[in-house]
C-alpha cells in the first residue's frame, strides 16, 4: 500500500487559486495524493505510516522553479562560467547543490540551458534515485547565433562553449536541435536576444526565418521551444513564430502583449535577478553600474505583465537561481514577493504562478502537479505562517516544517555540509580596480 503520510488539521492552499481550507486533513502515499478534507479523514486507518498534527500551519503544493541554472556553480561573472568550468567537476557542483532546492521547498524545476551536456544526465540521476532532488527538466545548450548572447564577445563565431551552442545557418538549426532532443532535451531554448558592443539593451540576434527554423524542427518532434527575449521585438516574435515559454519578455509594449495573447505561450519574468541586484548587490559588492538599468527594466515590464496576466497568460514564477547574486536554496520564493509587491497580483495568484502554472515547465498536464487535489503528484510543503495573506513567508525557510517530494519526507535537519572551493572553480582577481598613485598619495 505504499508509505503513506497523514496531514492533520492544517490551512490547506491548493494551488488553483480557491481560498485558504482552515482545518483540513491530507492523506498521500509515493507519489500520489489519495485525499483532501472529508475523504482523507475517513481514510485514515492502521495502514497510515506517518501522522503528523499541521494545525495552525500551511499545507500547499512544493514551488515550481521555471527557471533555473543548476549546472552552472553560482559563478561571480561570465569568466568564471565560461572558462573555470569542466565537465566532471561542474557535474559534482550540480549534484552538490540540487538538494539545495528541496530544503528551500522548491519540488521542480526547469533548467532551460546546462553547461556540456549536464541537464539531461543530472534530471535522469534524480529520477533513479542517484541524486536527491526536485523532479527537473532540462534543455542542453541554448541556441545562439554568431552575434552572441548575454556574455557579448565571450561567445564564439561557432561551435561551443558553456551553455552556447552557436548555429550559423539553417542546416546547424536543424542538426542540432534534433541531436539535442535525441540525448534527451525536454526543452529547446533559444537566445532570441543578446547585448552587442556600442549598443543600449539587448537587440533581436535570430531572424524570423531562423527562429520559425527552430520552433518548427522542435514541434515535429513533440518538443517545446523556450526563448529568452529581453526587448519587446524579440516577444513579438517569439509568440508570432510559436515558442511555447518566453523568458523576461522585457519592455513589452501593446503589439507584443497582443502576440502572446494571442499565441496562448506562458511567460517567466524572472524579475528576481534584477530585483536582487537592485536591492541587495551593495551587500555583496556587485556592480553599482548595472542598477539603474535593470530599475528601468523590472519599471518598464511590470505593468504590461500585470496586464498580460489580467488578459489570461499563463505566468510562471522563475529565479534564475544558478548565479553569484541568485545562490541555489536561497531566493526561490523571491519571484512570488515581486508578483504581489509590483505587479499587484494577490497572494494566492502569485502561489498558482509558482505552483499550478509550473506544471507547463515540467511538460506535465495542468492539475497533475503542482496542486493538491487526489489523484495528484504528491509534492506538498507545510507552512507555519499564511502566505496567503503575507506572501514574504514563503521566501523565509525558517518558516518551513515540512517538505515532501514524490511523496517521501525531505530531512531539513541537520544543514547541508559545508565545502569549500574546488581548485580553479573561481576567478582570482589581484584587486578589484587599479591601483592608482592618487589612491595611495592623495
Amino acid at each position: 500500500m505504499g508509505d503513506r503520510t497523514f496531514l492533520r488539521g492544517g490551512t490547506v492552499i491548493d494551488g488553483t487559486g480557491n481560498p485558504p481550507q482552515p482545518g483540513t486533513d491530507v492523506l498521500f502515499e509515493p507519489d500520489r495524493i489519495i485525499a483532501i478534507g472529508p475523504a482523507a479523514t475517513q481514510a485514515v486507518d492502521s495502514a497510515v505510516d506517518r501522522v503528523i498534527d499541521v494545525t495552525g500551519m500551511t499545507v500547499m503544493p512544493g514551488l515550481i522553479d521555471a527557471h533555473c541554472h543548476i549546472t552552472f556553480g553560482e559563478p561571480a561573472s561570465n569568466d568564471e562560467l565560461f572558462f573555470h568550468r569542466d565537465r566532471s567537476r561542474a557535474m559534482l557542483l550540480a549534484a552538490y547543490n540540487v538538494p539545495k532546492l528541496l530544503r528551500a521547498g522548491v519540488t521542480g524545476f526547469l533548467d532551460a540551458d546546462c553547461i556540456f551536456d549536464l541537464g539531461p544526465a543530472l534530471r535522469d540521476g534524480i529520477d533513479a534515485g542517484l541524486v536527491t532532488g526536485p523532479r527537473m527538466a532540462s534543455g542542453m545548450n541554448a541556441l545562439l547565433t554568431a552575434a552572441g548572447g548575454t556574455a557579448g564577445r565571450l561567445i564564439p563565431d561557432s561551435g561551443q562553449l558553456g551553455y552556447a551552442q552557436v548555429v550559423r545557418n539553417r542546416d546547424e538549426i536543424v542538426t542540432t536541435t534534433r541531436q539535442q532532443i535525441k540525448y534527451g532535451a525536454d526543452w529547446i531554448k533559444v537566445h532570441l536576444t543578446g547585448s552587442l558592443p556600442g549598443r543600449s539593451g539587448e537587440l533581436t540576434v535570430f531572424s524570423r526565418d531562423e527562429l520559425a527554423t527552430v520552433v518548427d524542427t522542435a514541434h515535429a518532434l513533440d518538443t517545446p521551444v523556450v526563448a529568452h527575449c529581453r526587448n519587446s521585438h524579440s516577444t513579438q516574435l517569439a509568440a508570432e513564430t510559436g515558442v511555447d515559454l518566453i523568458l523576461h519578455a522585457s519592455y513589452l509594449d501593446e503589439a507584443a502583449l497582443e502576440a502572446v495573447v494571442a499565441s496562448g505561450a506562458a511567460v517567466a519574468p524572472t524579475f528576481t535577478f534584477l530585483a536582487n541586484l537592485i536591492d541587495h548587490g551593495a551587500h555583496v559588492g556587485a556592480m553599482t553600474t548595472q542598477r539603474d538599468i535593470f530599475l528601468g527594466e523590472i519599471e518598464a515590464t511590470a505593468a504590461m505583465m500585470a496586464r498580460a496576466h489580467a488578459a489570461g497568460v499563463r505566468l510562471l514564477c522563475g529565479s534564475e537561481s544558478g548565479f553569484s547574486l541568485t545562490p541555489y536554496g536561497e531566493w526561490h520564493a523571491r519571484e512570488l514577493e515581486i508578483f504581489v509587491e509590483v505587479l499587484g497580483l494577490s497572494p494566492l495568484e502569485a502561489i498558482t504562478c509558482a505552483t499550478r502554472n509550473g506544471a507547463f515547465a515540467l511538460r506535465r498536464p495542468e492539475g497533475s502537479i503542482g496542486v493538491l487535489a487526489e489523484g495528484a503528484a504528491a509534492d506538498v510543503i507545510v507552512v507555519d505562517g499564511d502566505p496567503a495573506t503575507n506572501i514574504r513567508v514563503l521566501g523565509d525557510r525558517r518558516n518551513l516544517r515540512h517538505v515532501f517530494a514524490r511523496g517521501n519526507a525531505i530531512s531539513l535537519d541537520p544543514p547541508q555540509p559545508s565545502r569549500r572551493p574546488i581548485p580553479g572553480e573561481k576567478v582570482g582577481l589581484w584587486s578589484q580596480e587599479p591601483l592608482l598613485w592618487e589612491r595611495v598619495h592623495p
